[in-house]
């Protein structure tokens, strides 16, 4: 089967399978309606899904090695401002990171898989997670076994922008993406009245101090030839400006691209937030969450992969080698236990509606990347299966 040609006939319904997915949108651990929609569609390819811990998996083929098609299905805790027509109307969540397109792009391989299912010399297994934003889905799977068996795993997430649709970037053997460890910091103090603050133990000032002296972890101890970023991107104290409060949050991120540089970094927050307390007469107490590793795919599986989407005939097709991100993918902890190629593919625009990056209300992604990633998954399964047996 030519898998392009065929997801090209196949793209009313990959829309139709997007745009319920983007206006139904869900966030978190728990998606009943993306769940049940998802095991319909499944169903009525001649697929047999079943619920794994929060997500839905399937298989099709036969005995041999087994790849591991992924994607997420979730959404982000926020109102959408793209002006599409199915935008979600909640104002409480909107796909503005592109996952209801991964989604539909695997279920329309799932149906071309099924159709040519005599084909496979092996099996290909369907991973639909939820939470990946959260980094809870990954995790949440593969505690209920979603690995079992399975040999290789790839997956692809598209990217808007100003740029044509037909690029996909990837990196063979090197930090793909960043790890992610979210931590929350609690500083107990002594509160009393602003105007003797000589009386108190004041939690906001030890939280300055907490904050600037995490700088320096980045500035003065981690390796300069590795990639490091840590943010407090939340501060909340107090209630009154005439009160010192009792206690201070601080809430943030640690990433790096390296194991070692993760482990240091989350070490010393620990020791450095309630030692810079005590100094101030206070106490801190910190919170990790529960976080993903750096993202680092197997060279050899991901050269395969990139062979594989050469032998397809797209338009603009262009393979863009080498890409590093200091954002996280919860597909790190995929690509942890099993070789593992992850993909960006293309899905902006040259006009003002490129305008708009990931995350942002406004993003607006191109569908014509619906069709390629559906091929490619699919076309990859096949070939992946054919060379590995």
């Amino acid at each position: 089967m030519n898998f392009y040609e065929r997801a090209l006939a196949l793209r009313d319904d990959t829309v139709a399978d997007r745009r319920y997915l983007h206006t139904n949108a869900e966030v978190g651990l728990h998606m009943p309606k993306a769940k049940a929609y998802i095991m319909d569609k499944l169903r009525q390819y001649g697929l047999e899904p079943a619920e794994c811990g929060e997500g839905v998996t399937a298989t099709l083929g036969r005995g041999g090695k087994t790849l591991l098609l992924r994607a997420d299905m979730d959404a982000l805790p926020m109102a959408e401002e793209s002006g599409e027509p199915f935008a979600c109307p909640t104002g409480e969540a909107a796909h503005a990171c592109g996952h209801d397109n991964h989604a539909a792009m695997l279920l329309t391989a799932a149906r071309m898989l099924k159709e040519s299912e005599d084909q496979l010399e092996g099996a290909v297994k369907f991973m639909f997670q939820p939470a990946e934003e959260t980094f809870q889905g990954s995790r949440n799977m593969i505690e209920h076994g979603i690995l079992d068996g399975v040999d290789a795993a790839l997956a692809y997430h598209v990217g808007p922008g100003k740029m044509p649709v037909g690029i996909y970037m990837y990196n063979a053997g090197g930090t793909m993406m960043f790890s992610n460890d979210g931590f929350t910091i609690t500083v107990k103090g002594h509160g009393g009245h602003g105007a003797y603050p000589h009386t108190s133990v004041d939690p906001i000032n030890i939280g300055v101090h907490i904050h600037l002296a995490l700088q320096e972890l980045i500035a003065r101890e981690s390796d300069p030839s590795h990639a490091c970023v840590l943010t407090v991107g939340q501060f909340t104290a107090g209630s009154a400006p005439n009160i010192i409060p009792d206690t201070a949050v601080l809430r943030g991120t640690i990433r790096a691209d390296k194991p070692e540089a993760r482990d240091k970094l989350v070490r010393r927050v620990q020791e450095v937030a309630p030692a810079v307390a005590a100094v101030y007469g206070g106490s801190a107490e910190v919170d990790l969450a529960a976080g993903v590793p750096p993202l680092i795919c197997d060279e050899k599986l991901v050269n395969e992969m990139v062979g594989y989407m050469q032998e397809l005939s797209f338009p603009g097709s262009m393979p863009y080698p080498g890409v590093q991100a200091s954002a996280s993918e919860d597909f790190a902890l995929v690509a942890e236990k099993v070789p593992a190629a992850f993909m960006y593919l293309s899905a902006g625009y040259l006009d003002e509606r490129g305008e708009w990056p990931a995350h942002n209300p406004k993003v607006r992604f191109n569908e014509d990347v619906l069709p390629i990633g559906a091929a490619c998954l699919a076309h990859c399964a096949v070939r992946w299966l054919q060379n590995n047996k």
